[in-house]
């Protein structure tokens, strides 16, 4: 017969096994639930990134087949539209135009504001010229503060002060075609490049072994 102790302890260790075999399918189920909440779930509501961009993009006046197209090769669906949607609802560019620098920006929300802001102020309210513009530029917000600052004071023409700053802004990325680091120094026209000549050092030949 078991002692007295030896019943109590035995009686821990059901107990324990038993809360246990409850505690973990609830854990598991919990999982579950965790994994398929309605955060990750896939859903036809206005969640859904896809939804939003096709109903934007609809709403711009863009055909069905564009938008369909657009969205499904679009990475970030949701400002892909929100770009095409600020575009057309503040200035008086062409959305399909619009459309065409969005897919192909960095970042379409910075494309936006660009377009926006130098739109509207600047004498120039419909110019196309701004989505190629903003979509060169790899600071398009900077850029476009360039661009409405000079126009403000100086007499430029918008498209002057669109060269002027992309220039700008692409000297200060550093991204400049032509930009050589200033502690490099040119080769004459007439002097041949520093050629390569890698050299290897001979391996020793082993000697023959002995024969048995």
């Amino acid at each position: 017969m078991l002692g007295k102790n030896q019943r109590k302890y035995s009686h821990k260790g059901v107990v324990k096994y038993q809360v246990f075999g409850f505690v973990a399918p609830v854990l598991t189920t919990l999982g579950y639930l965790a994994a398929y909440s309605p955060s990750y779930a896939v859903t036809t509501s206005y969640s859904n990134d896809y939804r939003v961009c096709a109903a934007q993009l609809i709403k711009a006046s863009i055909t069905v087949d564009a938008a369909s197209q657009a969205c499904a090769k679009a990475l970030r669906p949701r400002e892909l539209s929100g770009c095409v949607a600020k575009i057309e609802k503040r200035t008086e560019l062409d959305a399909v135009d619009a459309l065409s620098s969005c897919s192909m920006a960095r970042r379409p929300e910075d494309l936006a504001k660009c377009v926006v802001g130098i739109t509207t102020n600047t004498k120039d309210s419909v110019n196309p010229a701004v989505f190629d513009y903003c979509g060169r530029s790899l600071l398009p917000v900077r850029f476009a503060q360039c661009v409405v600052g000079l126009n403000a004071e100086i007499e430029f023409a918008t498209t002057r002060a669109m060269d002027t700053c992309i220039d700008a802004t692409d000297q200060v990325s550093g991204v400049s075609s032509t930009f050589i680091p200033t502690n490099q120094p040119l080769l004459p026209a007439n002097q041949p490049g520093v050629e390569f000549q890698p050299t290897f050092e001979p391996l020793p030949i082993p000697e023959n072994p002995p024969i048995p």
